[in-house]
């Protein structure tokens, strides 16, 4: 995808004026399952329909895998970015998200294993209308937050995440051209839990 190419050229540029924070940062690969309810207040009658014909919601289960930066600051918490990947599918339908975070993290508890974030993300949402290979890519857009706790040196269990996007997806509207009512955007919401691998 061209956000993607994009986030590595970007990154490959300012390697060189971030080296120094670099050598500071703390890095977390993580991959979770994910589940995700896509619901839109218009149901979708005709043959693209992704949330299934005449349907407003559907579930959709998969991965969400990634990986994050925490720069040091001179503030209680910690700013950085997150670059993830979602692949789920559900309704014989796909969907795959590509998104990029700034991520807020701190220690605010007496118990300095609990690590709460936030990131707002924007990224990429590409959906196949089911039993078809019909896919469109849209901007996605929403906000992630989650728990961690910090189990080992290097291993952190994340306990929980909540995230809640907006994406057009494929519909009857956006592929075959045939719903005679606009189909807005969809809701996203998503839940998961799993391991963070964290380096140094």
């Amino acid at each position: 995808m061209k956000l993607r190419s994009l986030v590595v050229v970007v990154g490959m540029a300012l390697t060189p004026v971030l080296a120094p924070v670099l050598a500071h940062a703390q890095t977390g690969l993580y991959i979770n399952p994910v589940a995700i309810r896509v619901t839109n207040s218009v149901a979708d009658h005709g043959t693209y329909a992704f949330l299934g014909q005449n349907s407003t919601e559907a579930m959709f289960w998969g991965v969400d895998f990634g990986a994050y930066y925490d720069f040091k600051t001179p503030y209680p918490f910690k700013a950085g970015l997150d670059l993830r990947e979602s692949i789920l599918h559900g309704n014989s339908a796909k969907l795959d998200s590509f998104l990029v975070g700034i991520r807020f993290s701190g220690k605010p508890f007496a118990n300095k294993a609990w690590k709460p974030y936030i990131e707002p993300v924007v990224g990429t949402g590409t959906t196949s209308a089911p039993y078809t290979g019909l896919h469109i890519n849209k901007v996605e857009y929403g906000a992630i937050a989650g728990l961690d706790y910090e189990t080992h040196h290097h291993i952190d269990f994340r306990v929980i995440e909540v995230g809640y996007t907006g994406l057009i997806t494929a519909s009857s509207e956006t592929i075959g051209a045939t719903s005679p009512t606009p189909i807005p955007t969809s809701d996203l919401l998503n839940i998961s839990a799993g391991i963070v691998l964290r380096f140094p």
